[in-house]
């Protein structure tokens, strides 16, 4: 009984040992590690592409005074459906004599910047597609502000309705951000197409009052100059000769009337 005992403790032990070394030599698996997302596209700089590329530098000032820079940096990090810019050159403006941006009203020329963008990236294999479905609105608005877009054997034209240019080299065609360089600076005809506001004329130079004065004897003779002029009024010598007949024709009557009684 004893060494029944004595056997079954020691098998116990020997079995947890066993089961001890066992747990000890066993590898332990990693653990399942999720995998990484994906980056996010690249933050793009606006200012920092149109200095570098170009010359762009008129555009680019333009973008910035009417604040529309910032609507089109919001629209290319911002959003899911990216920007595409049709930029032209320094040049494009130089050339531009008539009609000119200077005649332009503040919120005109914050219409003009934002027609040069479409609030979307497009490809330029999407261009052939466009071509299909213009006009586009651009960024500007509705149809007043919209470009028709035809593709010519891989060349891009534009048309405004008022100006006519081609996409002359791709500056970006990353996602979200698509730079196109232009020919021309777009001008929509919803500007354009009729005249321009008038520059204000310039006010009237006072009229220096050439009239004499009234106490002046400039004043004086052409005031008895009128009166002598004037058929109905009458000068102190013509009332006293009208007088001084009447004296004389009541002294002649006196006389008369005297002789009369005289006589009688």
């Amino acid at each position: 009984m004893g060494y029944s005992m004595l056997f079954i403790v020691s098998s116990l032990l020997l079995v947890l040992q066993l089961s001890t070394v066992a747990a000890k030599g066993k590898a332990v698996p990693p653990p399942i590690m999720a995998p990484a997302p994906a980056p996010g596209p690249e933050y793009t700089n606006l200012t920092d592409l149109l200095s570098v590329a170009g010359p762009f530098h008129t555009f680019l000032n333009y973008l910035e005074s009417t604040k529309v820079i910032e609507t089109f940096q919001t629209q290319a990090n911002d959003t899911e459906e990216g920007i595409t810019l049709f930029v032209p050159r320094d040049s494009a403006f130089t050339s531009l004599k008539k009609p000119s941006l200077s005649n332009l009203t503040g919120d005109q020329l914050k219409s003009l910047c934002l027609f040069h963008a479409l609030p979307h990236y497009y490809s330029l294999a999407d261009f052939k597609n466009l071509s299909d479905m213009s006009p586009i609105n651009t960024f500007a608005g509705g149809n007043l502000y919209s470009l028709n877009f035809t593709d010519d054997s891989g060349t891009v034209h534009l048309n405004s309705g008022w100006s006519r240019t081609k996409v002359s080299s791709a500056v970006r065609t990353t996602f979200p951000v698509a730079v196109y360089q232009v020919d021309k600076v777009l001008l929509p005809e919803a500007i354009f197409g009729t005249d321009l506001p008038p520059m204000p004329a310039p006010a009237p130079a006072p009229v220096k009052d050439i009239a004499p004065a009234a106490d002046g004897p400039v004043a004086d003779q052409a005031g008895r100059a009128r009166a002598a002029a004037s058929p109905d009024s009458s000068s102190p010598s013509a009332s006293y000769r009208m007088m001084s007949w009447g004296i004389l024709n009541h002294l002649v009557l006196a006389i008369a009337g005297g002789f009369l009684m005289f006589f009688l």
